[in-house]
């Protein structure tokens, strides 16, 4: 385990191998290699040397050796494929592969020998042809942490930060699945993620209505007046500082956006929306309500434009950094 003056590595999974995670593996080691933070690649180290032929990659047996090799050369924990990756075609041979780099990462994170884990994007569906039965990332990671809450999504950029209460399910489903207690749990989360987490002492919560212009005083619908406002006051009679419900039309201008620290938002479009439309190459993905810190950039496999050399890697640059500073809090507090 690493002491507070020598941080754990960061563990970055492979993600899809099909997709263009390992190219922007491949560039956010050459921004990141002189300033960390330095994280170790889950991944074929065959594949990365195809990607760039001329990367000098290190093969790493323990997260231990990554801090003397980080600024020379891109560590990796060897995850081998099963079949060759072709750029843009995802291949079921591979999702084991997939898996295991996760599986691996969260082992070494519960065990305290890496400082979090950063994912690389995945297809779900590649997946479950596999075998896969989890909705997403997020719920995989609690069930391999064992978490105690549910897992709370968090999208976050320098300009904003969104939760969805309902994530990766239909917007029927997510209606059918939204109650007070949901929404409590949610916030409650939240809240205590803000403060563990990213330093915020008092966390001021906006809550977005369901409805449109937030039901208009049930003339559009009322989940605002039966649900929503239930656990806002359940919420206020804890000390949580939750507002709303708010039309969800308006309260991401700018000048609403300076009156709070996080949106909570009724389904996953809903603010997830905004948040990529503000910021799509900053924005990260966080995991609150685990026992370890988990981020990942906000995009997808991008298959299009996979092998090409053109994938951006900011998002994924922003996750790493995003889970060191987590990582250090977490550290901070003990």
């Amino acid at each position: 385990m690493a002491s507070a003056s020598a941080p754990a590595p960061l563990a970055l999974t492979m993600g899809d191998p099909a997709g263009v995670g390992g190219e922007i593996t491949v560039k956010a080691w050459q921004a990141l290699r002189a300033t960390g933070p330095a994280f170790v690649a889950l991944d074929d180290p065959a594949r990365l040397r195809a990607i760039a032929p001329d990367l000098p990659v290190r093969e790493v047996a323990l997260p231990e050796e990554v801090a003397a090799t980080f600024a020379d050369a891109l560590p990796v924990l060897p995850t081998a494929l099963a079949a060759p990756a072709v750029p843009g075609r995802p291949d079921p041979a591979n999702a084991a592969a997939t898996i295991a780099a996760i599986e691996r990462a969260v082992t070494l994170a519960l065990a305290g020998r890496v400082g979090g884990v950063v994912t690389n994007p995945i297809n779900k569906a590649v997946l479950y042809e596999a075998g896969f039965r989890h909705p997403g990332h997020t719920e995989f990671l609690a069930a391999l942490t064992h978490a105690a809450n549910r897992p709370v999504m968090m999208l976050a950029c320098p300009a904003l930060r969104v939760v969805p209460v309902t994530i990766h399910v239909s917007l029927r489903a997510a209606l059918a699945a939204l109650d007070a207690d949901v929404i409590v749990e949610t916030c409650r989360i939240t809240h205590g993620a803000l403060r563990r987490d990213f330093g915020i002492a008092a966390p001021r919560l906006a809550v977005a209505g369901f409805n449109p212009h937030a039901g208009e005083g049930g003339a559009m619908g009322d989940e605002e007046t039966t649900i929503i406002a239930p656990a806002l006051a359940a919420l206020r009679a804890e000390g949580i500082d939750a507002s709303g419900p708010w039309p969800p039309d308006t309260m991401f201008t700018e000048a609403a956006r300076a009156r709070y620290d996080v949106a909570i938002g009724m389904y996953h479009d809903q603010v997830l929306i905004p948040l990529k439309t503000l910021d799509m190459h900053h924005g990260v993905n966080v995991t609150l309500g685990l026992p370890i810190v988990r981020t990942s950039p906000d995009h997808g496999t991008a298959y299009d434009i996979a092998g090409k050399g053109v994938a951006d890697p900011r998002s994924l640059i922003a996750a790493i950094r995003m889970a060191g500073e987590l990582a250090a809090a977490r550290r901070r507090s003990g």
